[in-house]
């Protein structure tokens, strides 16, 4: 499988493994995205701004990350130890339930670090939410260090900021 930039014609797809995975982590008591987030209008924007990119397996996104330079105001004040370079951010890694546990996740991370590197930046930060284990200890087990947490509107646990030089 190649992990390609999802265009326009992935939308819908795209949109469908969101709610698929945030069914599934709703089944598994975790709160992390809802009816709100990541809604059609998040997804439309990062296809539309040639970020999002994923893998396709019978005509439909099995798995996507989305790779850019915003970030949240919140990261401000947190002890970054990249400052003079330019950084990349991770938002919305996401990989089909009956498409986990086969190393997606981990392939589509270091698609998103060589999508950083190749757009010259020198590190790669992230936030992801406390409530989900599994998603932090991937973070920890491919060498991101915790930089901090901040908090989200409508969150009922911290996100955990995460660092990594390339």
């Amino acid at each position: 499988m190649e992990i390609v930039s999802l265009t326009k014609s992935d939308l819908k797809s795209l949109v469908q493994l969101y709610r698929d995975v945030s069914a599934a982590l709703r089944r598994e008591g975790i709160h992390q995205w809802d009816r709100f987030y990541p809604n059609r209008f998040v997804i439309g924007s990062d296809v539309k701004r040639g970020t999002a990119f994923g893998l396709h397996e019978g005509g439909r996104v099995i798995g996507a990350v989305v790779v850019d330079g915003r970030q949240s105001g919140k990261y401000k004040g947190l002890p970054w130890k990249d400052q003079s370079g330019d950084s990349a951010c991770i938002h919305r890694l996401a990989v089909h339930p009956e498409w986990q546990g086969k190393g997606i996740g981990r392939t589509l991370l270091q698609y998103a670090e060589l999508e950083a590197r190749c757009k010259g930046c020198t590190s790669i930060r992230l936030d992801v939410f406390t409530g989900n284990p599994g998603a932090v200890g991937m973070y920890q087990r491919a060498g991101y260090a915790e930089v901090g947490a901040i908090r989200f509107p409508m969150r009922h646990e911290p996100y955990l900021c995460f660092e990594k030089p390339l």
